[in-house]
């Protein structure tokens, strides 16, 4: 479990630990409350939860960089106006959000962006919602992912910083109860993937760089 997960299951055990001590010394109708908040807490437990992963060893591969399910795959340009692939991944407050590389190499910028909060399983939300666009490169590839913020998730979190070295699959941020992540690949990539799909971050290949 991820160490964020305790300043939310903390303060609702503690409620919920008083609404059960005011059960137990004025009246009875405090200990469903007491219920709720146990169960909110063991819900943030679940929420942050964060599995180790089997990461494949192949640095040609593009995986995927969070749990969720492909929402949209289609041909965009790049800001630096370069033709590739744009895949979206929604996760539902259900999925791991612990955010992993799609592939090793090196952080090569990251940017912040403030926005709007829209529900992020829509096309707009890729546009106009809070996001930290990052990208990642190596001697094979340059991958563009964007963290992008939900309806809920309303806090976004990223561990790295420019020039930092990353492993395939490595861990290095998270998104908090709902979000998007968009990730843009290069024209030389076999895409594996389709619409439909759920992927798992770290484990499920979304692609293959060309020789």
């Amino acid at each position: 479990m991820l160490r964020d997960a305790y300043s939310f299951i903390i303060p609702l055990a503690l409620i919920g630990s008083a609404c059960l001590l005011l059960g137990w010394q004025y009246n009875w109708g405090f200990y469903p409350a007491a219920i709720l908040f146990y169960l909110l807490s063991l819900f943030v437990a679940f929420f942050f939860r964060d599995p180790e992963r089997p990461i494949p060893t192949d640095d040609r591969l593009i995986v995927s960089p969070a749990d969720g399910l492909i929402v949209a795959i289609k041909t965009v340009d790049s800001p630096e106006g370069e033709r590739g692939t744009l895949v979206s991944i929604f996760l539902s407050i259900f999925d791991v959000h612990v955010n992993r590389s799609p592939i090793a190499g090196k952080i090569v910028s990251t940017d912040y962006r403030p926005g709007k909060f829209l529900v992020a399983a829509k096309e707009k939300a890729s546009v106009e919602n809070e996001m930290n666009v990052v990208t990642v490169e190596n001697q094979y590839a340059r991958v563009v992912f964007k963290q992008i913020a939900g309806l809920i998730a309303r806090r976004i979190v990223f561990w790295k910083k420019t020039d930092d070295p990353v492993q395939l699959g490595e861990r290095v941020g998270l998104i908090k109860f709902g979000s998007r992540v968009d990730l843009f690949l290069p024209e030389n990539v076999n895409l594996t993937v389709k619409r439909g799909e759920h992927v798992k971050g770290g484990i499920s290949v979304i692609g293959r760089v060309n020789s």
